[in-house]
């Protein structure tokens, strides 16, 4: 079974960007639709940002224009593209596959900070 290591996480403030990045331990190739999702302390996990194979995009409400997702179906990497971090984005960040009923299991994931 592919599993998912998340890195990239950190701490900035308001405004900034960080980048995540998505290993898989085998090929996400055959994988339909690939996810970023995220959890805040207290809350449910929800999702941020998916991506099909042939590389089709779709984001959340509270991110469009801010955040973007890309695939490398032959190097197996997930990566998010944060732009413009609000203090609302902390939590951690996890990778894996969509819909979240396909999700065997999670990973570590990354924890992201904004704050100033």
């Amino acid at each position: 079974q592919v599993q998912f290591v998340e890195s990239g996480g950190g701490y900035v403030q308001p405004g900034g960007a960080l980048r995540l990045s998505c290993t898989a331990s085998g090929s996400i190739s055959s994988i339909y639709r690939m996810a970023w999702y995220r959890q805040a302390p207290g809350q449910q996990r929800e999702l941020v940002a998916s991506i099909t194979r042939g590389s089709y995009t779709n984001y959340a409400d509270f991110v469009k224009g801010r955040f973007t997702i890309s695939r490398d179906n032959d190097k197996n990497t997930v990566n998010l593209q944060m732009n413009s971090l609000e203090p609302e984005d902390t939590a951690v960040y996890y990778c894996n596959r969509a819909p979240e009923v396909y999700v065997v299991s999670w990973g570590q994931g990354t924890q992201v900070t904004v704050s100033s």
